[in-house]
């Protein structure tokens, strides 16, 4: 499996987790996308960060950074 291919199943794995594990606390004004961009999952950071808590921060974090690799 190529490098590319890894770093977009992490960003994406990353924006499941944040649905599965955020939705009702931070993410109840969003829908999951069923593939979702680098795009997608960076619009979602905001939403962790403001309406969530340490957690859902730290996620935001880590999707922006895969985010940014798989660029």
């Amino acid at each position: 499996m190529s490098e590319s291919a890894n770093q977009q199943e992490d960003y994406v794995t990353l924006y499941n987790e944040a649905f599965e594990k955020f939705r009702m606390l931070a993410l109840w004004s969003s829908r999951p996308v069923p593939n979702p961009t680098p795009a997608d999952a960076l619009a979602i950071t905001r939403s962790l960060r403001v309406e969530g808590n340490l957690d859902s921060r730290r996620l935001a974090e880590r999707i922006e950074r895969a985010c940014r690799a798989a660029v």
